[in-house]
Parts: C-alpha cells; sequence; structure tokens
C-alpha cells in the first residue's frame, strides 16, 4: 500500500520552525550563562602590591601591568585625582605626595574606592627609591571568552541547519529530478514510466506528465499511422498511372515514367521516416570504428569523396541499420553540399562523439529548423539538389531514439555535423 503523500510545504515549514526554535535556545542558552563581557576593576591592594615589588601578579584574568616607562598624558584615557592618588599612597604606605595618576571617571572616587577597586582605564607613577614604577591597566582584549563562546555556539548552530536544510532540499529535490529524467527520456513509440513519489505536489505534477505523455504519444502515433496510410495508398494509383503511361508516345513516355519514379522515391522516404521515427534503438552491441569504416568504404565505392581519421575502439548499444543510415545521410549531405566529407571520432565518460566536417558554405543561422520534417537547406524544390526535406529528420529521430543527440555548427571551411550517442 503506497504510504499517503504529504505536501511539500510541511518540511519547508517544519525546517524554518526548528531552525528559529534552535537559533533561540542557542541565544537564551548564552545570555543565561552570563552577561556580556565588561572591563573589570582592578584592587587597589593589586595595584599597591605592584607598584612596592616592581611587578604584576601574572594571572590570566590581570590587567595590571608595571613598568618603568614614564606617562605621557597625551596618551591617557584619563584626568588626575588627587583623592584616588591619596587612597593608593595609604595603600602603600608611603607619602600621598609620591604617588601621582590619571584615572578614568567612570564613577565617583568615594564609589570606587569604598570598594577598593580602580575602574575603568589608569595609569598610576611611583617615585620609588630604586626609580620611577608605573602601574597601567592592559587593554581589553578585542575577543574575550564570551566573543569566543558566542561565536562558535552560532557557527554550529549554522552548520546544524545548512546540513538539515541540505537533506531536506535533496529529499525534496531528488523527485523533480527523477521526474525531469524521465521526461526527457519519453520518445515517440517509447512510453517512458513517470515515477510517482515524493510530496503531494510533486506526485500530481507526476500525474499530470503521465496523462500529457499519454496524449501527446497517442496523437503522435496516430498521426504517424496516418501517414503510413496515405503513403501506402498513393501506391496503388502510382501503379495505374504507370501503367497507363506505357500507351503514351516514347517522349511523353519517358518524362512521366521520371515524375512517377521520383514520387515513389519520395514516398518511399516518407515511409522510411515513418519507420526511424518509431526505432526504439538499443538492441545490439555494436563497434563503432567497423561500422563507420564499412559505411565509408561503400560510399567511396559509389564514388563519393570520404575520408575517415581512425579512432579509438567504442561500443555503442543500438540498431546497426538504423545507425548506418543516420551517418549514412549526414556523409551524403556533407559531399551534396561540400564535395567531399570528413569522419572523425572520440570517446568521452560513457559518450562517443562522431564529427562529420565538409568543405561547403556551412549552415544557415537557423540550422536548427533543418531538423523538422519536409524542411531543406536549398531553397529551390529540385530534389536533384534539394531532397525531399526529409534527411536531417531521419537522423534526429535515430539520434534521440538511441538517447542522443545531434547538432550542426559551423567551423572554418565549412559545415559539421556532431553526433553525440550512449557508450558503453
Amino acid at each position: 500500500m503506497r504510504a499517503r503523500a504529504r505536501s511539500i510545504v510541511v518540511p519547508m515549514v517544519l525546517l524554518v520552525v526548528v531552525a528559529v526554535a534552535i537559533a533561540t535556545a542557542v541565544q537564551f542558552a548564552i545570555t543565561f550563562m552570563g552577561p556580556p563581557p565588561f572591563t573589570p576593576p582592578v584592587p587597589i591592594e593589586q595595584v599597591a602590591k605592584g607598584l612596592r615589588e616592581g611587578a604584576a601578579e601574572r594571572r590570566f584574568e590581570s590587567r595590571l601591568d608595571i613598568s618603568s616607562a614614564p606617562i605621557d598624558p597625551e596618551t591617557i584615557n584619563g584626568w588626575p585625582s588627587p583623592q584616588r592618588d591619596a587612597i593608593v599612597a595609604k595603600a602603600m604606605g608611603v607619602p600621598a605626595g609620591e604617588v601621582h595618576g590619571f584615572y578614568q571617571l567612570v564613577r565617583g572616587p568615594a564609589r570606587d574606592f569604598m570598594r577598593n577597586e580602580i575602574r575603568g582605564d589608569f595609569a598610576i607613577a611611583w617615585q620609588s627609591p630604586s626609580g620611577l614604577r608605573v602601574a597601567r591597566s592592559r587593554p581589553a582584549p578585542m575577543f574575550t571568552t564570551w566573543h569566543k563562546i558566542t561565536l562558535a555556539s552560532t557557527l554550529g548552530v549554522l552548520l546544524l541547519l545548512a546540513g538539515a536544510a541540505w537533506l531536506v532540499a535533496r529529499a525534496i529535490s531528488r523527485p523533480i529530478r527523477n521526474l525531469a529524467t524521465a521526461a526527457n527520456a519519453a520518445r515517440l513509440g517509447n512510453r517512458t514510466p513517470i515515477p510517482q513519489d515524493g510530496p503531494l505536489e510533486v506526485r500530481e505534477l507526476a500525474q499530470a506528465l503521465e496523462a500529457m505523455q499519454g496524449r501527446i504519444l497517442e496523437a503522435a502515433e496516430g498521426r504517424t499511422a496516418m501517414l503510413a496510410a496515405i503513403v501506402h495508398d498513393l501506391g496503388t494509383p502510382l501503379s495505374r498511372i504507370a501503367f497507363r503511361i506505357e500507351q503514351l508516345p516514347e517522349a511523353e513516355r519517358d518524362r512521366a515514367a521520371a515524375d512517377v519514379g521520383e514520387m515513389r522515391e519520395m514516398l518511399g522516404e516518407v515511409l522510411r521516416f515513418v519507420r526511424d521515427s518509431r526505432s526504439t534503438g538499443a538492441s545490439e552491441r555494436i563497434d563503432l570504428a567497423s561500422l563507420i569504416e564499412s559505411l565509408a568504404d561503400d560510399m567511396r565505392d559509389g564514388g563519393m569523396d570520404v575520408r575517415v581519421t581512425p579512432g579509438p575502439g567504442i561500443v555503442v548499444p543500438g540498431n546497426s541499420q538504423a545507425l548506418r543510415r543516420l551517418l549514412a545521410n549526414l556523409i551524403d549531405n556533407g559531399v551534396r553540399y561540400g564535395k567531399s566529407a570528413a569522419i572523425t571520432w572520440s570517446a568521452a565518460p560513457g559518450w562517443a562523439e562522431i564529427l562529420i566536417d565538409d568543405g561547403g558554405p556551412g549552415f544557415p543561422d537557423n540550422a536548427e529548423a533543418l531538423f523538422a520534417p519536409f524542411v531543406r537547406g536549398e531553397s529551390s524544390r529540385n530534389r536533384a539538389t534539394g531532397g525531399t526535406g526529409l534527411g536531417l529528420s531521419i537522423v534526429r529521430s535515430i539520434a534521440e531514439a538511441h538517447g542522443g543527440s545531434v547538432v550542426l555548427e559551423n567551423v572554418a571551411g565549412g559545415g559539421r555535423a556532431r553526433v553525440r550517442l550512449p557508450a558503453e
């Protein structure tokens, strides 16, 4: 029993809600663990001890630094305060006149020194018997422990949510990619099963594509069957016309017989087009090099200028007769419009690429239109130079039936047909 499909909206909304909830919880946890960092006060006793001993205690949280460098008032963020000087001197046990400092007025001296601490930045100088000693506040670090915890937590949450979003996106996009693959594989005469999985909206889209494929293939099959029937039925009156032509004088009989022969050849081309458009391709393992070289030999025996540059050995799955016809049509076009055709091929992972170059005038800007049935590159209606207009249509039908493609390009010195086919 197939599981009930859920809307694509559900995982998207859940992802947003969970992301907001996790981010809020982490932010609350960081705030709950402690307030943002602030500049801690320095105990007066610690300052007094550092000045007496000439060195500050080496503790991680200590903001006190003792040196002999004189104070430069221009670089100090503070002002003189005799009251604070007197309190520091009393803590040191020296006369008040020996201590001179600059203090940042964060609070009043009474509030700071009642707690026996100095807040903000300061610089206090004392002329000891052994020389000048200056106690300075160290600048606060740019990144405190609180900053590092906050940054690490934020990055962790970001990575966690990015991973969850990636998994949800893959789960949503996978059935859409499968749908696109199935749609690309749909061909006339080859009904492709449309996968019916994924979220509700994707399944509804798959069902609509399935119905649309059925309608298109049914209409195409009907059109093709009708065309084949018309071509077949035209053969009978053509035979009667050919019989009656035999009663005409010789000069008129020859011209009329040539017209009937041309009509029969055109009908044969249409029948081959109908047959090849229904071909599903892959049924044999074909040595591409042997196929190309054999075809080139046959066409050279027919008087065509066909050159082959040896390439790697490649095996392609397909119908050898259909692929032979594909290549023969392209070579025939090259010889017809460019007097010669040069064939090369190469291998890429999973693909074979065949290039057929000619020395002709190249293709028009709307070369893609040449693949439409009954469209010819030569503007006249003379079949000796323009053909029936079905050759390239047959080429594309065969290439697509084999899961490949064909494009027409202009290169230096002529035109090029590039064929890509799946390879083993």
